[in-house]
C-alpha cells in the first residue's frame, strides 16, 4: 500500500498525462494526493478531471489546493494527508510505467529503512541543444549510481522516520536521498519518463538553481554530503565522455560557463 504525493505548481499541461499513466499502474490500494500550490492555471481542475476519469477501483485520491507556491510546503501537506506509511514522491511532469508502483512497493516492504526509485528514461527532446545536453549529462558519474531519484523517489515507514518535515530548501529530493547510505538505496528495473527542459536559456536557469541547491545543502547539512557515494569525474573519464559526445560536451560546457557568469536562481524551474 502506497501514498503517492504529487506537488504541482502551474502544471496543467503535464498533470493529466502524469495521472493517466499513474492510474494505469498494476498496484492495488494506492492513495493519490495532488497538491496544487500557487497555481495560476487549471492544474487542480485538470487533476480532478483526470482522476475522475481514470482512478482504478480500490484507489483513493484527493486534490489539495495551497495558495503559496512552495514545493516543500506541498510535500509536507501531502505527507499530512497520507494514510499509508510507504510514500512515493512524484513530479507532476513524470510518467510511470505500469509495473513501477508495484515494484517499489515490493522493495519497500521491509522493516529496514529503504529508499527506492525506478530506472529513469529521458524521452527525446524537441530542441537540438537539449538532445545534445541530455546525451552528455546521462554519462556523468551521478547518473551511473543506483536510485538517483530525480523526478521520483519512494521511502518506507522506517526510512521516512529519518527526518521530520521537508525543510524550506531548494534540493528537497537530494535532501531525502542523502538520508540514506548507498546500500540502502534500491533502483528497480521498471522505468519512468522524465522530460528534460527545452532550450539553452532554460537549461542555464535549471543548472543555476541546481547548483544553488547543492551549495545550500552543503551549508545547512554538511553531515549529509559524504553519503552521496557517487564516483569522481576524473580527467580521463571526462575526456572519454567528451570524445563520445563532442557536441553534448560543448553544450554542457557552454551551459556551465553561462551558469558561472551569474549565480542565483532560487525560483522553481522544471526539470534539470
Amino acid at each position: 500500500m502506497l501514498s503517492v504525493i504529487i506537488p504541482a505548481s502551474n502544471e496543467a499541461g503535464y498533470i493529466g498525462d502524469c495521472l493517466r499513466h499513474l492510474c494505469a499502474s498494476d498496484a492495488a490500494a494506492v492513495q493519490v494526493i495532488v497538491v496544487a500550490n500557487g497555481c495560476r492555471d487549471a492544474t487542480a481542475d485538470v487533476a480532478r478531471a483526470a482522476l475522475a476519469a481514470h482512478l482504478p477501483q480500490g484507489w483513493r485520491a484527493q486534490v489539495l489546493e495551497l495558495a503559496q507556491g512552495s514545493k516543500p510546503g506541498a510535500l509536507n501537506a501531502g505527507d499530512a494527508a497520507a494514510v499509508h506509511p510507504a510514500r512515493v514522491y512524484l513530479d507532476a511532469d513524470v510518467t510511470v510505467s505500469p509495473g513501477l508502483l508495484a515494484a517499489l512497493g515490493a522493495v519497500l516492504d521491509t522493516d529496514a529503512p529503504r529508499y527506492a526509485s525506478g530506472t529513469p528514461v529521458i524521452p527525446p527532446a524537441q530542441s537540438a541543444v537539449t538532445r545534445a545536453y541530455a546525451r552528455f549529462w546521462q554519462g556523468l558519474p551521478f547518473n551511473q549510481t543506483s536510485a538517483t531519484g530525480y523526478g521520483l523517489f519512494a521511502v518506507n515507514a522506517a526510512g521516512r522516520a529519518r527526518w521530520g518535515a521537508f525543510p524550506a530548501i531548494i534540493a528537497d529530493d537530494t535532501f531525502a536521498r542523502l538520508q540514506f547510505l548507498p546500500p540502502e538505496r534500491v533502483q528497480v528495473a521498471d522505468t519512468y519518463h522524465w522530460p528534460m527542459i527545452e532550450g539553452f536559456s532554460a537549461l542555464v536557469r535549471v543548472r543555476r538553481r541546481q547548483d544553488a541547491g547543492g551549495r545550500q545543502l552543503n551549508s545547512l547539512y554538511p553531515e549529509l554530503m559524504p553519503r552521496e557515494g557517487k564516483p569522481a569525474l576524473t580527467l580521463r573519464g571526462l575526456l572519454r565522455l567528451a570524445c563520445r559526445h563532442p557536441i553534448g560536451f560543448a553544450t554542457y560546457a557552454a551551459v556551465s560557463v553561462a551558469v558561472r557568469a551569474r549565480r542565483g536562481g532560487s525560483e522553481f524551474t522544471r526539470g534539470r
